[in-house]
């Protein structure tokens, strides 16, 4: 087993891109995001995305 496949959560379901505005707004810093208004559950804009991605990622 490879450290991608040990760190991936396969269902780990992800909000539609949306085609355009309105957008949701990021749920920790209130930026819109590139999911449709919309959509029912956590929205990120990709800055809190990428920082959350990096908080849970696997260490070695």
């Amino acid at each position: 087993m490879s450290d991608e496949d040990y760190c991936t959560i396969a269902d780990a379901a992800r909000p539609p891109k949306a085609d355009g505005p309105p957008y949701a707004d990021c749920v920790l810093c209130r930026e819109p995001t590139e999911y449709p208004e919309a959509y029912k559950g956590i929205t990120l804009c990709p800055v809190c995305e990428w920082q959350e991605a990096q908080r849970t990622a696997c260490s070695g």
